[in-house]
C-alpha cells in the first residue's frame, strides 16, 4: 500500500536533496540525493523491505515525471514549437532513462529504510 504522505515528503526530498549534493559534486551529487531521499520515506513507511521499496520507488518516478514536464514546459517557454517538440523527444528518452535510474536509487534506499525501522 502506497503511503502518500510519504511520497510527497520523499518527491520534494528528492529534488532539494539531489539538487544540494548535486551543487556539491556532480557526479555522485544527485545519486547520493535520490538514495538518501529514499532511505527517509523507508523510515518514514517503515513495515519492512518491500513496502519501503516500493513507497520510495513511486516517489522516485514521481520527481522524474514532475522534472519531465517541467522540462517540456520551459522547453515550450523558451523556444515555442521546436522547444516543445526538442523536450518532448527528450523527455521521453530522460523519462525512460531516470525512471529506472532513479527507481533503482530510491528503491535500495527505502529498502534498506524499511529494513532498519521493521515491522510495525
Amino acid at each position: 500500500m502506497v503511503k502518500w504522505s510519504a511520497v510527497i515528503v520523499g518527491f520534494i526530498l528528492t529534488i532539494i536533496l539531489s539538487w544540494f549534493f548535486g551543487t556539491i559534486n556532480t557526479y555522485w551529487g544527485p545519486n547520493l540525493g535520490l538514495f538518501i531521499a529514499g532511505l527517509i520515506v523507508g523510515l518514514m513507511v517503515g513495515n519492512g523491505i518491500l513496502n519501503g521499496a516500493w513507497n520510495a520507488a513511486v516517489a522516485g518516478a514521481f520527481g522524474t515525471i514532475v522534472l519531465s514536464v517541467l522540462f517540456l514546459i520551459f522547453g515550450t517557454i523558451v523556444a515555442g514549437v521546436p522547444g516543445f517538440i526538442t523536450a518532448a523527444v527528450t523527455g521521453l528518452i530522460m523519462v525512460l532513462a531516470s525512471l529506472i535510474y532513479s527507481l533503482i536509487l530510491c528503491g535500495v534506499g527505502g529498502a534498506i529504510g524499511g529494513l532498519i525501522r521493521g515491522k510495525t
